[in-house]
């Protein structure tokens, strides 16, 4: 078979992307609205989707001299952005022009030329339980008889969704915000174990756990944009399997800890030491807020302290890091809203055991990094979803750029480098679409014909 071939066999294969595309959010703050916003800004040409590798992205086939490389966009058959159509849940209620007002990310006049749309779509009240996120008080929550009663409404409001806004086809994002942390219980073992521990109002059953369970069992796919446990768990990984419901997770991978899984890959490819690594962020929106509590910090800690570990495999390289001194800090600071600044010291040696330092003060904007990554991972899921090859496999490991604790198969570590992350990405999806991989070994530009 050809490559032109095999190409158009694996295209074949891949369900089309009739109709509209359903984006479902559990959590409507500051990540949400900038995400539907931003969509509906590019929509309208008034910006361009900035970020974003799924709508900017390119993707080289065949050899460098074939002079192949067409936008992602254009070569895998991803849901246009005019297919788009948003939902969600809130504890907040309003509706999301208000929402975004109160997130203070965008400015006002960018929010007022689409405050028609915004205001239209108000989120449905959410499944909350404070004993999971201690800062927060909500002002709009379903009540239920028990974990059960709350995840099956959730199922039919995603019904009722899919009546109202006639969409064929729905995704959820979790956007909402981190939980308390929490290690796998036997609740969590099994599908049996786990929907008999929804009767009977498990502890350890999460709200997060509730959508990610009312996702899958409506056969939608699921992404855990927190350092939650959420889809960690052997119970809701069956489920995804058995479904044919594509999950992905966690926490996605925005500013401190993308720049160190661009950093760390080059000190270890130049065999370079590291002695220690100090962290510290500031910021000053909801998810601060929630992160000041040490049991939601203790979550996003554990998410943000293991990419060095992975990346640099001390056991492996003992004399390089086996004595490196890993801090990572959070600090509530109102004044700077969603503005974050992430500090990293880094003391680094080199030949004959030289010290060295590194400074990097990254002053970011949370939820404009987070934003497009969000959309990435909803549009790259309803592919995955309506590809045989990937449909059933449950964890979707290709999709480990985005996050900065990226879930693997159980036994298999993770990879955390951002640049194999990312040939991984493109590669699956040169696989799904029939092309030739790409290694990069190049030898053949080289050799005698």
């Amino acid at each position: 078979m050809s490559t032109s071939d095999a190409a158009q066999t694996g295209a074949a294969s891949i369900t089309p992307h009739k109709g509209k595309l359903g984006i479902m959010i559990p959590g409507m703050g500051a990540v949400a609205t900038t995400l539907i916003a931003g969509v509906e800004a590019v929509r309208r040409g008034f910006a361009k989707p900035f970020g974003s590798m799924s709508q900017m992205g390119t993707i080289r086939l065949g050899k460098r001299t074939d002079d192949r490389s067409p936008l992602i966009k254009d070569f895998v058959p991803l849901a246009p952005l005019e297919d788009i159509v948003f939902t969600g849940w809130d504890i907040f209620g309003g509706n999301l022009y208000d929402a975004a007002k109160t997130a203070g990310v965008l400015d006002r006049d960018q929010l007022d030329s689409m405050k028609d749309f915004l205001s239209s779509i108000e989120p449905m009240p959410a499944a909350f339980d404070q004993r999971w996120v201690k800062r927060l008080d909500p002002k709009f929550q379903k009540v239920g008889k028990n974990k059960c009663d709350l995840a099956n409404q959730i199922r039919n409001d995603i019904a009722e969704f899919r009546a109202k806004s006639g969409t064929d086809r729905q995704v959820m994002i979790w956007c909402g915000s981190t939980e308390i942390y929490i290690e796998q219980s036997e609740v969590h073992q099994t599908l049996e174990a786990f929907e008999k521990g929804l009767v009977e109002d498990h502890p350890d059953i999460s709200p997060s756990m509730l959508y990610a369970w009312a996702a899958l069992k409506e056969g939608i796919p699921f992404a855990n944009g927190a350092p939650n446990l959420t889809v960690d768990i052997p119970a809701l990984q069956e489920l995804s399997k058995k479904m044919g419901a594509p999950i992905a997770g966690k926490d996605f991978k925005t500013g401190q800890t993308f720049i160190k899984t661009v950093l760390a890959p080059g000190f270890k490819v130049r065999q370079l030491g590291v002695s220690g690594w100090y962290s510290t962020n500031i910021l000053g929106n909801r998810d601060g807020e929630v992160l000041d509590d040490p049991d939601n910090f203790k979550t996003k800690e554990v998410s943000k302290l293991g990419v060095l570990e992975h990346i640099f495999e001390p056991e492996k390289n003992p004399d390089l890091y086996g004595d490196m001194y890993h801090k990572v800090r959070i600090n509530y600071y109102p004044p700077r809203g969603d503005n974050k600044e992430g500090w990293d010291n880094i003391d680094i040696f080199g030949w004959l055991g030289y010290p060295m330092q590194i400074k990097v003060d990254f002053l970011c904007r949370d939820s404009i990094l987070a934003a497009p990554l969000a959309l990435d991972l909803c549009l790259y899921l309803d592919l995955a979803q309506r590809s045989p090859a990937l449909k059933h496999l449950g964890i979707q490991e290709w999709l480990s750029f985005y996050f900065k604790d990226p879930d693997s198969a159980p036994g298999v570590y993770p990879e955390h480098d951002l640049f194999i992350q990312n040939m991984k990405l493109k590669n699956t999806l040169r696989h799904v679409m029939g092309e030739d991989l790409i290694t990069h070994l190049g030898l053949d530009y080289y050799g005698n014909d």
